[in-house]
């Protein structure tokens, strides 16, 4: 009985041929992550969407400036692609890091500038590409 290592299920090896970053995570700063629940109706948010805890349900949508219901602080960032568009879902936000805005998705309406701003305190540094730029 010959068996080839070719055919062998259980030999160590890579599946994926390529791996390709998309080069939100920005810096060296460590990456800590949380589990969390999206909420119903907060649409389908794709990887580095700025989100916000709604304080009543304890659930997070994507953070608005002009929200009045606790989203507007911007507490994280989504880890991957979320779809809670009919369903609460669960998922992963980053809650430290540094992140390059250029792979960020956040509300049309915050400026750069004030997001920044509100994103530091809660350990989310947002770098531009100028700040990402070695001279």
């Amino acid at each position: 009985m010959s068996s080839s290592l070719n055919s062998y299920q259980y030999l160590p090896g890579a599946r994926e041929a390529v791996f390709t970053p998309d080069q939100l995570i920005a810096g060296n700063l460590k990456l800590v992550t949380e589990q969390v629940t999206f909420a119903s109706g907060a649409g389908a948010l794709v990887r580095g969407t700025v989100v916000g805890r709604v304080t009543a349900s304890g659930q997070y949508i994507k953070s608005v400036p002009a929200a009045t219901d606790g989203s507007q602080t911007p507490v994280g960032i989504t880890v991957d692609s979320v779809d809670a568009t009919s369903a609460a879902t669960a998922g992963a936000i980053y809650v430290m890091g540094e992140f390059n805005s250029n792979y960020m998705t956040y509300d049309s309406t915050w400026t750069l500038d004030a997001l920044t701003a509100a994103c530091r305190p809660n350990n989310l540094f947002i770098k531009t590409s100028l700040s990402n730029a070695i001279v």
